[in-house]
């Protein structure tokens, strides 16, 4: 559905962050995109949605594909027309706002333009709380409120592709559980696409289908969620430390997987 091949992303010219990144996204499934802070995940998700540019980034070489059309040339808004939508890192809302207004908002992504109506009782039957605070200024919210209002506002575009960035970021253990079983039913009962970027590695291998491991820029591994939960390297590079105590770094134990180069 969603396909990076050989994606190379440069910042002002001269800064090269991605190098020859290649992900598959299957419709239907949550794929998970795990590292450290600085490993290139965010830049990753920007590059889909298109909001390279607004930080004078541009994708240098390689192609994005969603089904049969190449986006990474395309604006921002045309590829949320597309029905690929990010959830922003930090819970960004619009503050002034009420949470039903904020909900409200989602609706504009929406290429098939619905009765907000509909829209909202599907929001809130899977964040009641939402329902609770529909007046409430969203300013107010704690931050896992502002976290499902965050994913709700997603939900009313009806995207196509989710792209989450950190959802459990600063959330207390308890919320992080309850906003992954929250994304783990939408995608079982929409039959709704994730592509999850998140440093809480075996939160995010749970309910994912794949996963991808990234280390400066490049793809280090990849495999099945449940595979790679189970891999000594991935719990000891996330978890703890390496057998002399020393922290794991993933390059030292994994060479970098070979990647077809693009041509074109």
């Amino acid at each position: 559905m969603l396909a990076l091949n050989n994606v190379e992303v440069m910042y002002s010219g001269v800064i090269l962050v991605l190098k020859g990144v290649s992900i598959e996204v299957r419709k239907g499934q949550v794929t998970a995109l795990l590292g450290a802070n600085g490993a290139g995940k965010t830049t990753t998700l920007k590059a889909i949605s298109g909001l390279l540019r607004t930080e004078l980034g541009e994708v240098s070489r390689g192609s994005i594909m969603f089904n049969d059309t190449r986006i990474d040339k395309l604006d921002a808004e045309d590829i949320a027309k597309l029905g690929i939508i990010q959830v922003m890192e930090g819970r960004r809302n619009f503050e002034q706002l009420t949470v039903n207004e904020n909900l409200k908002v989602g609706i504009q992504a929406c290429k098939l333009k619905s009765d907000p109506r509909e829209g909202l009782e599907r929001v809130y039957s899977y964040f009641p709380k939402l329902k609770e605070l529909k007046d409430r200024t969203s300013g107010y919210l704690s931050g896992g409120e502002q976290q499902m209002l965050v994913l709700g506002r997603a939900l009313m575009s009806r995207p196509q592709v989710m792209l989450l960035d950190e959802p459990s970021l600063g959330l207390a253990p308890v919320l992080v559980r309850e906003i992954f079983k929250i994304i783990e039913r939408i995608n079982i009962e929409q039959n709704a696409t994730f592509l999850m970027v998140e440093q809480n590695a075996m939160a995010a291998l749970s309910i994912a289908h794949y996963g991808y491991v990234m280390e400066n820029g490049r793809i280090v591994m990849d495999g099945q969620a449940g595979e790679l939960s189970k891999n000594e390297d991935i719990r000891e590079f996330y978890l703890g430390l390496g057998s002399h105590g020393e922290r794991k770094i993933y390059s030292k134990v994994k060479h970098y997987k070979r990647r077809k180069r693009w041509l074109g």
